[in-house]
């Protein structure tokens, strides 16, 4: 089942509910997005990465996952 950008941004925004996000892609299942929050400022790329992949609760798991494929760049507000 594909996904609408507002879906992924909704997902990720309860996580992070001050951060700046913005969602690219529309064909359902390939998106690109950039999380701004200041949570990030004390993680490494990985570390900021596997937050944000944790806020999508597991719609990219597997072969059946409902997000193909998500281009993420996260940093802390400069």
């Amino acid at each position: 089942m594909a996904m609408q950008a507002h879906e992924v941004e909704e997902l990720i925004r309860a996580s992070f509910p001050n951060a700046t996000i913005t969602i690219e892609g529309d064909d359902g299942v390939h998106f690109s997005a950039m999380v701004v929050d200041e949570s990030f400022r004390d993680m490494n790329r990985v570390q900021q990465q596997r937050a944000v992949f944790a806020a999508l609760k597991g719609k990219m798991d597997g072969p059946n996952g409902e997000l193909h494929a998500l281009a993420l760049t996260t940093k802390a507000p400069e």
